[in-house]
């Protein structure tokens, strides 16, 4: 069997990968805090069938040798955290990162969770959440008795006034967390990422200190996708899986003619 035929197949199966990829990215265009993936590839092992340098019968050496690749495989994901599109929305508890940081949210279980989207919200309890529910970590709590006409200043401190006296009144102070590797933040939908293991743990700091963004209050982050370069690389996987597809046909109607000599 032409090793050809196999060969392609892995680049139609990578470039059906790629398009998975690139549909999520368009998909999420108008996602707040979306951060586009990226499709990394790698070839496949060699065959050799002779050695570079390898020595010749007349006593020569051969300068490249012959290796036959096996096609190529998909090696990773990576989210790629440059910033996205701000949008004004002039809503007091829309939040948006300019910068580095993520926000930390609690789950229902306990667990930590990590998201840049800033459209937060405030619960029946008066704590300030994501659009899920989700607690924001710390924990920041606006009191019944406080005007929700409240402010967010570029550092994170939250202020509000006595809605009965207009006194000024301290509610608290949004905190953001830092990765050094934030390409190995685990993704788990819901605009949320995870701590993993090549991510590293968090450093969580106030905004605009130790390398982290400041905040800018009503305003969203959104995805950081740009449709038209999305479409191109659409296009590319599109061609990129033809001629590999054409590639098999070829190695199939070779295989025919061979088969058809003994007849």
């Amino acid at each position: 069997m032409m090793k050809g035929l196999f060969t392609a197949a892995s680049g139609m199966k990578v470039q059906q990968t790629n398009v998975d990829v690139i549909a999520n990215n368009l998909a999420n265009v108008n996602t707040a805090g979306y951060k586009r993936t990226q499709a990394d590839f790698q070839d496949l092992l060699y065959v050799i069938m002779k050695e570079p340098g390898a020595q010749t019968g007349s006593g020569f050496s051969t300068p490249s040798g012959v290796q036959i690749g096996s096609g190529a495989e998909l090696v990773s994901t990576t989210k790629i955290f440059t910033p996205g599109v701000l949008e004004q929305t002039d809503n007091v508890l829309d939040v948006a990162i300019l910068g580095d940081g993520f926000f930390e949210v609690e789950l229902p279980n306990g667990q930590k969770a990590f998201t840049r989207d800033g459209g937060l919200r405030i619960d029946g309890a008066g704590l300030l959440v994501t659009a899920q529910g989700f607690r924001i970590a710390p924990a920041i709590t606006i009191d019944s008795s406080v005007d929700k006409n409240i402010s967010i200043a570029a550092d994170g401190t939250i202020t509000g006034k006595n809605a009965a006296t207009g006194a000024p009144v301290p509610i608290g102070e949004l905190k953001l967390s830092r990765f050094a590797n934030a390409a190995g933040l685990r993704a788990g939908g819901g605009n949320l990422l995870y701590e993993t293991a090549s991510s590293g743990p968090p450093t969580p700091s106030q905004p605009g200190q130790d390398g982290t963004g400041t905040l800018g209050q009503g305003m969203l982050e959104r995805s950081n996708v740009n449709v038209v370069s999305e479409l191109v690389n659409l296009i590319t996987a599109q061609r990129a899986y033809e001629m590999n597809s054409r590639a098999i046909k070829v190695g199939d109607e070779m295989l025919a003619d061979a088969s058809n000599l003994v007849r």
